[in-house]
């Protein structure tokens, strides 16, 4: 041969392009049924140096066919109830009908371990390495509807298709086998694919594919689309056309994003400009068309933005259009070009975006602010939340799980993110990781080697190691401490100034990491709030002392223009001519935090009870947006009903252990003032001592909790019906497990009281689940005994059978002391949990009951509930009541009307208004956890 190594480069070129797999499609829509027909062949490359004995191919429609589904799991674990309720027909799944080789011999295949969105193919014969197998696959969908995923058919009959037919499982040493979760980018190797689909005429099909050809033919039409080295292939098909092709350079730009009414010619330069941004800073983007829909958008929006109502638009015209396409634009145009592992390298794509997301609007809206033009507004620009900047809301939504020690390495698979991370704080962690990463090497080498490394590995499989790679060739300073620990961890940033000393013409300033880190860390010299020096100091594991000139600073700061994402800034300020290291602030109303001060707030207060009436009064606070260590809130009050002050305060300071089951310990003390009855009132005063446990895998909503408090009281006495006990002190300790969940909820409690009048313990447990068939039902058991009773003469200090009497004071009673009306309808459910008023009412020995429901339509249950009570000197007495229970928002909104119990047939009684029972949660924060479940 005359040239051999020609002949060798064309076989190695041969071989990588043979191992792209090739899929041909042929569907028909029959869209009264809103199922599609395939005739599928795939052509299957094995690249690894083994043989295999069977193949795995992602059948992610089927993720829609059963309530049990690891997708309908995920969706149970974000407390989304739509999938749960949803009738069979809006529910997707796929009928297979055959599965055959090319030359027509049927395979046998089966979805191994009931994974329902996975199908394995048992071959006849082993694929050697390097071989190749073509399949044909026969099998009709049902398409599911949008509202599960915002992927299928829509209420208008459009259908948005994304992982509508089968592709083969990546292999990459070994098998990767991901089920559906609705987490983002499927997981497969590039193919190439060819589709042809045929629709009714009065569609309209769109997709990021190259449109080959379009024939017409009665009553339907053919498309023929194809595409090369493509992971991600979603379709269109609408009964209007939703699109608009927008010519942008070289590209041609797909998009159905809403716009704002923005006119084609802005539209246009504004995507020019997007192409030439990441034309620039990336490079040229391979394919032809970009497919961007609203659907993506909203599956990753600004958030923030996306929270706006419509008729509010605090931006420049086109800002908030051209921002959400950028972002969405970028999403894709990585996310088709850098394939990478989606499940577990996403924050290599993610730290990227983000960067470029912070540096065109750096670019081309200098100095926007993160509210807009809202921060011009009167009243609203005195808050500190209107000095940020649009660019500070990431650093700021990370800081929110940082502080709440819920934050996770970036390197953690997508799945076990909790979904404030998996859809907020990691990717926002990522990209300020980039600017911080900039900011360090103080040069463009990071920009360069995001540049390289696009240019690269596109279209090419990659990983998270050539990108730290890169990053640490272009860099000029050791940034091991980026992956190692910034990537890598959850480790946290913190560091203080601990000693200044003052030289002949310079400061010797000592710094202290708080953490375990070998994180870098900005000094700064100010005067008169203006920089006067910067250095950045390296390699403080623990502590380091520098010496920097004394060019007229009045304060030393670390961190001081917030380019590190630190998690307490509050510490980093010490000064050297200047009496306090920061002034003191007050603000109106709870703001975000500002460093640079020490802040304080207060606000007006309201709250309701019927001996008090509306109280109304200023509360001073230190808590901000952001949770902190340290807490304090005093809260005076005057009540327009009791005509006198009431209120509370509180103090308490927190210690946080990261990756410990043991994950906080907080310490504090409480006391309160409120009326108990007319003109009759209470002081309670309670130290405590928290242990929180929760469960290291923080998807799981695991918790355990002990408690330790005394709870001392102090009681007007009331001069027509004498106290025996007006004062009283309790030491209560209490061990609560919980582990909430939409399916299946099961809490438990073991209470012990001691005082010198009484000594008690209890048992508290609750189940709840949630069937298949909708079918709920809820258990739960109470008991309780006395182990000493010195005051059986009342029964103040007893165990209730529907109402406990709270002389802990620890129930949101609106009207504790009443014994008819309205208010003494309120039910807490606690201690007997009984509905219906029996005698006895008290037990002063012992007590069991068992509470049970099931529902019988959507939201109207039937309760029961049977227990005995038994009471010194007689015997234990057998009791009961049963009803109908409409649960509107359970635990929070719940009325219950008693049918039938010992009193007899109770729904035929005169009074029977009087005897219906409520539960009302009028508590802010009580309320706001009912929303924030799903995210936390």
């Amino acid at each position: 041969m005359k040239n051999p190594s020609l002949f060798l480069i064309f076989f190695v070129c041969s071989g990588w392009l043979s191992a792209q797999n090739v899929i041909n499609v042929n569907a028909r829509l029959i869209d009264s049924l809103h199922t599609i027909e395939i005739d599928q062949e795939i052509t299957f490359v094995n690249t690894e140096e083994r043989e295999l004995v069977s193949l795995y191919l992602n059948d992610w429609n089927n993720a829609f066919s059963s309530k049990t589904s690891p997708l309908a799991k995920r969706f149970a674990e974000d407390f989304a109830r739509r999938f749960h309720f949803a009738k069979d027909r809006e529910r997707g799944y796929t009928s297979i009908n055959s599965v055959e080789k090319k030359l027509g011999n049927s395979l046998e295949w089966d979805r191994p371990g009931n994974v329902v969105d996975l199908l394995r193919i048992k071959l006849d014969e082993p694929l050697a390495p390097g071989d190749s197998i073509t399949l044909n696959l026969s099998y009709n969908i049902k398409v599911p509807d949008d509202k599960f995923t915002r992927y299928g058919r829509d209420d208008e009959g459009n259908y948005k298709l994304r992982y509508w037919y089968m592709v083969p499982a990546p292999l990459d040493n070994g098998w990767k086998l991901y089920s559906h979760k609705d987490l983002g980018l499927q997981y497969v190797k590039p193919h190439k694919i060819n589709i042809s689909i045929d629709i009714p005429t009065e569609f309209y099909a769109a997709s990021g594919l190259n449109l080959l050809k379009t024939q017409t033919r009665q009553g339907y039409k053919t498309i023929t689309f194809s595409g090369d080295e493509r992971v991600d292939t979603k379709m269109y098909l609408t009964k209007s056309f939703i699109f608009e092709s927008i010519k942008a350079n070289s590209n041609q730009v797909i998009t159905n994003i809403e716009d704002e009414d923005i006119a084609f010619e802005v539209k246009n330069s504004l995507l020019e400009r997007t192409f030439d941004f990441l034309h620039q800073r990336l490079g040229k983007y391979p394919h032809r068309n970009i497919f961007v829909t609203q659907e993506d958008y909203l599956n990753s929006p600004i958030y923030g933005l996306n929270q706006l109502p419509g008729f509010i638009r605090p931006f420049p015209d086109g800002f908030q259009y051209d921002i959400k396409l950028f972002k969405t634009i970028t999403r894709n145009y990585l996310d088709n070009t850098i394939f990478i592992n989606p499940r577990s390298e996403k924050w290599v794509t993610d730290a990227i975006m983000v960067s470029l997301m912070m540096d065109y609007v750096d670019e081309y809206y200098p100095k926007m602010k993160l509210i807009g033009n809202l921060s011009d507004i009167i009243g609203i620009r005195w808050f500190h939340a209107a000095d940020l900047e649009f660019n500070d809301q990431y650093q700021f939504l990370y800081m929110n799980v940082a502080r709440m020690n819920i934050d996770q390495p970036l390197t953690t698979s997508q799945d076990s993110l909790v979904k404030f991370n998996k859809n907020i704080a990691n990717a926002y962690k990522a990209g300020v990781g980039i600017k911080y990463l900039e900011e360090f090497l103080g040069d463009e080498s990071v920009k360069k080697s995001i540049s390289e490394f696009y240019t690269e590995y596109k279209l090419k499989p990659v990983n998270e190691k050539d990108f730290v790679r890169l990053l640490q060739k272009n860099a000029e300073k050791d940034i091991s401490w980026f992956y190692e620990e910034y990537v890598g961890t959850n480790k946290k940033i913190d560091f203080k100034i601990t000693n200044v000393d003052k030289l002949h013409d310079s400061l010797k300033v000592t710094i202290k990491n708080l953490r375990d880190n070998d994180m870098p860390i900005s000094l700064y010299g100010l005067n008169d709030g203006k920089v006067v020096y910067k250095q950045w100091v390296e390699k403080v594991r623990d502590t380091k002392s520098v010496k920097i000139p004394n060019n007229d600073i009045e304060r030393l700061a670390l961190n001081y223009e917030q380019e590190i994402p630190e998690f307490n800034q509050r510490n980093n300020y010490e000064g050297v001519t200047k009496l306090f290291d920061k002034p003191l602030q007050f603000r109106l109303f709870q703001d975000v935090e500002d460093p640079r001060y020490n802040q304080i707030f207060f606000m007006p207060e309201f709250e309701y009870n019927l001996y008090d009436g509306v109280s109304i009064g200023p509360k001073l606070y230190n808590k901000t947006v952001l949770s902190k260590t340290f807490n304090f809130s005093i809260s005076p009050k005057y009540g327009f009903t009791s005509k006198t002050f009431v209120g509370s305060a509180s103090f308490y300071n927190a210690h946080q252990f990261e990756n410990k089951d043991l994950n906080l310990i907080y310490y504090g003390i409480g006391g309160s003032r409120f009326s108990y009855g007319y003109n009759l009132f209470y002081e309670k005063f309670t130290p405590f001592l928290v242990f929180s446990f929760r469960n290291s895998y923080l998807r799981s909503n695991e918790r355990q909790r002990l408690s330790i408090r005394n709870i001392n009281v102090k009681r007007d006495q009331n001069p027509e019906d004498p106290l025996l006990f007006p004062d009283y002190n309790v030491l209560n300790v209490n061990y609560s497990y919980s582990n909430p969940n939409f399916l299946k909820h099961l809490t438990a409690s073991l209470d012990y009281q001691l005082s010198d009048k009484f000594s008690k313990v209890s048992v508290t447990a609750e189940y709840r689940k949630l069937f298949t068939n909708n079918r709920q039902i809820n258990l739960r058991f109470f008991g309780g005994t006395f182990l000493y009773n010195d005051v059986r003469s009342n029964d103040y200090f007893s165990f209730a059978l529907d109402r406990p009497t709270d002389y802990l004071f620890d129930y949101n009673y609106y009207g504790r002391s009443q014994g008819s009306g309205l208010f003494s309808q309120q039910i807490i459910v606690a201690e007997g949990g009984f509905k219906s008023q029996l005698q006895p009412e008290y037990a002063n020995e012992w007590i069991t009951t068992v509470n049970a429901s099931t529902n019988i339509w959507n939201w109207i249950y039937a309760y029961g509930d049977v227990g005995i009570v038994k009471n010194k000197g007689d015997n234990g007495k057998f009791l009961y009541d049963s009803g109908i229970r409409l649960s509107l928002v359970q635990d929070y909104f719940e009325v219950f009307f008693p049918v039938y119990s010992n009193l007899g047939w109770e729904i035929t009684e005169p009074d029977y208004d009087q005897r219906i029972r409520f539960i009302v949660a009028l508590d802010i924060s009580t309320l706001i956890r009912l929303f924030t479940r799903r995210w936390y």
